[in-house]
């Protein structure tokens, strides 16, 4: 009966996985066509409106832009299984080689931003919590408040205006180095991006810490283990802190996906040449086939972050594995 209720719960999860892909292509795929325009237009500009019939028509072919919606897309979906991910124009280079030199990009982004992130918001949301309407509570308030509300783009273009005339201080002005090539240079290029996604990202994880601390140090168990004398500290990291850990893991698979997706605007601004700065390239060329490819790679990238948390679930809380 058991082994029934995993198979039926695998089968339903895969079956919700593949119908959000499916729900994520047939949404980029017509949206992408609603906009006015196209690959044509977008290459050449006003020379366009000097196109012969017949060389639009021999253009249209080779985008395959003569062929029906319906066509279109299911020969873009049958070579994706195929692992054609389809061309780009602009680049000379298959969309699949270009997905894969900017998706550990940004992977590397988004973790370097996580832990700054985790660094910054569950210390201070733990500090929050320790003594609710206090200075070092108000603090936690304002650290959060403008996490929410100053734009990425304006702390970006801020903080790298500021170290650039000041201290001279801009390493994105070089060629992007990986960190395999020269680690300091890349450590330096990541740095700025990271903090800046790791501020944002830093105030829902401090709030969710805040919240849950203080769910978790008014139940029965916490009272017994002070009573008992366990230490402070130990109290506060092992009993208090260790139970509070799955909405905070909650929000930071949120967010880790979200940095999958691509942090658009502060990748263009550091010019960090990741999967987000590709989509927005796409979009500005009309490249149909880089943008559904690359998005389509992206809500799986999503998709995976969200089934890892579920099982990392299961690892850090006894009750849900018990469910």
């Amino acid at each position: 009966m058991l082994r029934a209720l995993v198979r039926h719960r695998v089968v339903w999860r895969v079956a919700g996985m593949l119908g959000t892909l499916l729900g994520v292509a047939v949404f980029v795929f017509v949206t992408l066509r609603a906009i006015p325009g196209d690959q044509i237009t977008a290459g050449l500009g006003t020379e366009a409106a000097a196109l012969t019939p017949a060389q639009r028509e021999a253009l249209e072919r080779y985008y395959g832009l003569d062929q029906s919606p319906f066509t279109q897309f299911f020969s873009w979906l049958g070579n994706m299984f195929s692992g054609n991910f389809g061309y780009s124009a602009r680049s000379q280079q298959s969309v699949l080689d270009l997905t894969l030199h900017s998706l550990p990009v940004t992977f590397e982004l988004a973790v370097f931003s996580i832990v700054l992130a985790l660094l910054i918001g569950v210390p201070l949301g733990m500090l929050a919590a320790s003594r609710t309407n206090s200075a070092r509570d108000a603090l936690g308030q304002i650290v959060s408040l403008g996490g929410l509300s100053i734009p990425s783009f304006l702390l970006a273009t801020t903080l790298l205006s500021v170290l650039a005339a000041s201290f001279g201080f801009n390493p994105n002005g070089q060629g992007f180095a990986g960190p395999l090539d020269d680690p300091l240079l890349n450590l330096q290029q990541m740095f700025l991006p990271a903090l800046v996604l790791g501020f944002g990202i830093a105030a829902p994880i401090l709030r969710t810490t805040r919240t849950a601390v203080l769910e978790v140090r008014s139940n029965d168990f916490v009272r017994t283990a002070r009573a008992k004398g366990v230490p402070p500290r130990r109290l506060q990291v092992r009993h208090v802190l260790g139970n509070a850990l799955v909405p905070i893991v909650t929000m930071t698979g949120l967010q880790f996906g979200y940095l999958l997706g691509g942090a658009v605007v502060v990748e263009q601004v550091f010019s960090v040449p990741g999967i987000g700065r590709q989509v927005l390239l796409g979009i500005q060329q009309k490249e149909y086939a880089v943008v559904q490819s690359t998005v389509l790679v992206i809500a799986l990238a999503f998709v995976i972050v969200n089934l890892l948390t579920d099982l990392l679930y299961r690892i850090i809380d006894p009750r849900v594995r018990a469910s």
